[in-house]
């Protein structure tokens, strides 16, 4: 039986005198606006103003006691996402992951509503965040996959949602070493949030990871989306690190000096050295489409020979290289292995750096002039007929 509003409220007044006394003076202006909300069912304000109490690094010790002892009499009158992201903050003063997980499953549970389904989903991601923390990959996954579920049915959901989903997901392949699924949920994390908002210290290991990743997969060839992101700058903001940015980018430009004077560096990383072979053939493979790439789209039938010559692959390597960036859809085209010539007719599109610009610049005013060149000697030879 549902206790008499009138001992609710004395039970509230009562535990919100008690917290006063406890909390920080500075912050005890905030209790006395919570008995006031509270007194006249401000509900929407009440939560935002909780809310703030919460992102104050002084409520930490009663963030608990609050939320146990206060937010669970009204919760069923608030905004079922902002009454999550209240316990989240809570969560973070439970003394260890399990205490953090019994409480976060009590929340999904508390929310588990047709109407409050986004409230659902980013509860569910709360508990697989703990069962990741926990080593329970297993069960994680399958928290996220329901979560995953849930949100392919919405046309709409806050960004907040989101960013935790894909934030989570990125965790959980990371902690599996799949290193392609990584690299993409990570980068849709990051187009979900303000990065700013990120301390210094985990934009550089966000940088440095996803660097790592894009590196070592065997599915990403293509890092223009990370070259591109502003979170790459943050690679450099230590002298160590520095040459991690200037490989991506030799990789990028298929250039294969800049990786022999770079690769001394590649021990210094476990994964990196683990996996050097593999970058080794991923650098041939970068020369290779960006040999393509400097040629003009009526010159891209190579000899086995030239290819060898650009990529400083042995020449009994040529085809197997050939074929491998065929299958990875890095180029489209043939290969006639009687005459060892492979005719590209397509290179997968990339981020130019500007010596590259610099390169496509020269060919646009070759271009142009062998345009020009045409168009005069049409006119000169076709004089009659012009006059006709």
């Amino acid at each position: 039986m549902a206790p008499h509003p009138d001992t609710v409220a004395d039970i509230v007044s009562d535990f919100l005198a008690e917290q006063r006394d406890r909390t920080p003076e500075e912050l005890q202006h905030y209790v006395l606006d919570f008995e006031t909300l509270w007194e006249r069912k401000l509900w929407h304000q009440l939560t935002n103003q909780l809310i703030e109490f919460f992102n104050l690094p002084g409520s930490a010790p009663v963030r608990l006691d609050f939320y146990k002892g206060f937010i669970l009499k009204f919760a069923d009158k608030i905004n079922q996402l902002k009454l999550v992201d209240l316990a989240l903050k809570a969560a973070t003063q439970c003394k260890d992951n399990q205490e953090r997980l019994t409480f976060m499953e009590a929340v999904v549970k508390k929310v588990d509503h047709e109407e409050s389904q986004d409230a659902l989903v980013f509860a569910t991601i709360a508990v697989a965040r703990v069962k990741l923390d926990l080593n329970d990959l297993d069960g994680a996954r399958k928290d996220l996959d329901k979560a995953e579920r849930i949100l392919d049915k919405f046309d709409s959901v806050e960004t907040i949602v989101h960013a935790a989903f894909y934030g989570a997901n990125a965790d959980y392949y990371q902690a599996k070493a799949d290193f392609g699924s990584y690299y993409r949920n990570a980068l849709l994390y990051l187009a979900c949030i303000d990065i700013k908002q990120l301390s210094e210290k985990e934009r550089r290991s966000r940088a440095y990871d996803l660097s790592i990743a894009a590196l070592v997969s065997t599915s990403i060839y293509n890092f223009g989306e990370l070259l591109l992101h502003p979170i790459l700058d943050a690679v450099s903001q230590r002298e160590e690190d520095k040459w991690l940015r200037e490989l991506l980018f030799a990789f990028n430009r298929g250039d294969l000096a800049a990786y022999d004077v770079l690769s001394g560096h590649i021990n210094s990383n476990p994964l990196l050295a683990q996996h050097s072979r593999q970058l080794r053939e991923k650098i041939y493979l970068a020369a290779l489409t960006e040999a393509v790439f400097r040629r003009p789209p009526h010159d891209r039938a190579m000899t086995f020979d030239t290819i060898a010559a650009e990529t400083k692959v042995k020449p009994d390597e040529i085809e197997h290289l050939i074929m491998k960036a065929l299958s990875l859809g890095l180029l489209r085209g043939t290969i006639d292995q009687v005459d060892e010539v492979a005719h590209i007719n397509w290179v997968q599109p990339k981020v130019l750096d500007m010596k590259q610009i610099e390169n496509m610049r020269q060919r646009l005013q070759d271009w142009d002039s062998s345009v020009n060149q045409l168009g005069n000697w049409i006119e000169t030879v076709g004089q009659d007929v012009w006059a006709a």
